[in-house]
């Protein structure tokens, strides 16, 4: 493996575990659950944005990722589409380059 699929590799895991540990200290703290989350991601205009502005790259990655893994025919890319939007572009985008440079 190159050093940069590791970097890849260690930046989609870094991706993965650091937000969820602060979605889920954030659930744990409030006790709302899921639904407490998406609430506080509206409650103000500074997250308003953020929120946007991350489902809209999450968005862009989504079809980057169908364009070319039907291009490429590199069906087990796929993955970093639910790893996007069920944990962030964090771990997609890392996740997809890592398996896009093999």
């Amino acid at each position: 493996m190159t050093p940069l699929r590791m970097i890849y590799l260690a930046l989609a895991i870094w991706g993965a575990v650091h937000p969820m540990y602060w979605f889920v200290s954030y659930m744990r703290e409030t006790g709302t659950g899921l639904s407490g989350l998406i609430d506080a991601w509206y409650v103000n205009a500074s997250t308003t944005g953020l929120t946007w502005d991350l489902t809209i790259a999450a968005i862009a990655l989504t079809v980057w990722v169908l364009a070319e893994t039907v291009q490429r025919k590199a069906w087990v890319n796929l993955i970093a589409i639910p790893a996007t939007f069920c944990i962030g572009v964090s771990c997609g985008l890392p996740l997809y380059l890592f398996l896009r440079s093999r």
